[in-house]
């Protein structure tokens, strides 16, 4: 467990937009130091962000968005550590999690 402080109860008290938002932040954190060539950090980075996305899609409100939150997963995996087959790239990450971080800040 990478999140020691954090609950799956904490955890469901975000909403959506603020869980993706979050994963979205581990994101970044593991592209910079992949680009950084420092694996170690990018791969403590990517294990957060998995725990997140895991938190995600067990969390019971977000049943009506398990497919896109699960695909997010799936495809955030091939790219990182699998043969990137879909043909993604780090500034397609950083677009999709951006509108998260911008509508989570609208909630504040």
């Amino acid at each position: 467990m990478q999140h020691s402080e954090l609950s799956q109860k904490h955890w469901s008290r975000l909403s959506l937009v603020e869980q993706m938002a979050n994963i979205g932040s581990e994101i970044e954190r593991t592209i910079k130091w992949r680009d950084k060539q420092n694996q170690e950090y990018a791969n403590m980075a990517n294990y957060r962000a998995l725990e997140l996305f895991d938190f995600t899609l067990s969390d019971k409100k977000n049943k009506t968005g398990l497919k896109e939150i699960a695909r997010a997963r799936e495809l955030w995996l091939d790219f990182f550590i699998g043969d990137n087959q879909f043909g993604q790239t780090a500034d397609q990450w950083h677009k999709y999690f951006l509108s998260f971080n911008y509508a989570a800040r609208l909630l504040v």
